[in-house]
């Protein structure tokens, strides 16, 4: 069994265990996130939505993300990608929101180059993380969800909270 699917499998326990909630908003991964944390049985329990937002139109009609944010920072920073998972969080009526933005590639994207990315886990426990990923546009997207679905799996492991 694949190590994502075993972290799916955790998450799904861990939320089902809580009555808990997810939903995603997602750039650079596209529906790439909310497929990798409905493979798996007893995902329908705990997964609510998601929202692909790769425009910042989007994000900022349907995920709140104020525009002023996105000018000043770019949608390639920690500021947009909490704004993005309190967005979603907000939309779903979920405990918890995992957003993705960055620059997948082959272009740089404002200003930041190919693999540049912004993960917010937003709920009872906060987390931002960066990376800085190498690769084609699709090992930057798949290395975003796994790590977004490794770090979400190990907060709900540890969580005292």
């Amino acid at each position: 069994m694949s190590t994502l699917k075993q972290h799916v499998e955790q998450i799904i326990a861990y939320l089902s265990e809580r009555g808990e909630t997810i939903s995603v908003a997602e750039s650079l991964t596209a529906g790439g996130l909310a497929n990798a944390l409905t493979s798996a049985s007893g995902s329908s329990a705990v997964f609510v939505g998601g929202i692909t937002a790769y425009r910042n139109e989007i994000k900022s009609t349907m995920l709140d993300v104020d525009p002023s944010i996105i000018e000043k920072h770019t949608v390639v920073s920690e500021e947009v990608a909490n704004q993005m998972a309190d967005g979603a969080r907000k939309v779903f009526g979920t405990t918890w929101a995992i957003s993705t933005t960055g620059a997948a590639g082959p272009e740089p994207l404002e200003g930041h180059q190919p693999g540049s990315v912004w993960i917010a886990i937003r709920g009872p426990i906060n987390q931002a993380i960066q990376l800085n990923l190498e690769g084609e546009r699709e090992q930057v997207r798949n290395g975003t969800i796994s790590t977004a679905i490794a770090t979400f799996a190990r907060i709900l492991k540890f969580r005292t909270i």
